[in-house]
């Protein structure tokens, strides 16, 4: 089977749970969860929840775990603090909650925002991966990236992404 058949054999629509990690947005002013969420619905798939949580790297595991033990989601989809800054955490505590890295993600979206904005790529730490059979998304804070992203890289795959994770 090849990875056109694994797509036609795929879901076509999944349950998704966004999670904004933000220090100064709420989910009033969350236009990038906001995105995410209306991109997955335009799309046929299900909100399975959306939340806003401080960039404290505690808090975002907690709630990344917590969507991992919830069977309403088979994907978990995160917007914000993937950047080098102080504040910046969630590369740190949603990396060491997966158990297979999909590097690829990471390389593929820096090299389409390489496109767009050139060499400031390089600052993203966007990644993807699975954990208890589940995918793990973690995407920028900023709008643009999170449609470039989404669009792009994570609308076209999703279903295969979520067959290939249950298998």
């Amino acid at each position: 089977m090849g990875h056109v058949d694994h797509r036609a054999a795929a879901p076509a629509s999944v349950r998704v749970y966004v999670l904004t990690v933000s220090d100064t947005r709420t989910l009033a002013t969350d236009t990038s969860g906001a995105a995410i969420a209306a991109l997955l619905e335009q799309a046929g798939h299900v909100l399975a929840g959306r939340d806003l949580v401080r960039d404290e790297p505690a808090d975002v595991r907690a709630k990344v775990a917590a969507q991992l033990d919830n069977d309403d989601a088979q994907v978990i989809i995160t917007t914000g603090g993937t950047g080098i800054g102080a504040r910046d955490s969630s590369f740190e505590a949603i990396h060491g909650l997966l158990e297979k890295r999909l590097d690829g993600f990471g390389e593929l979206f820096r090299m389409l925002s390489y496109q767009e904005i050139g060499p400031a790529a390089m600052l993203s730490r966007a990644c993807a991966g699975m954990a208890r059979r589940k995918i793990v998304i973690s995407l920028p804070g900023s709008e643009h990236a999170v449609r470039l992203a989404m669009t792009k890289l994570v609308l076209p795959e999703l279903g295969h992404l979520v067959r290939e994770a249950g298998r």
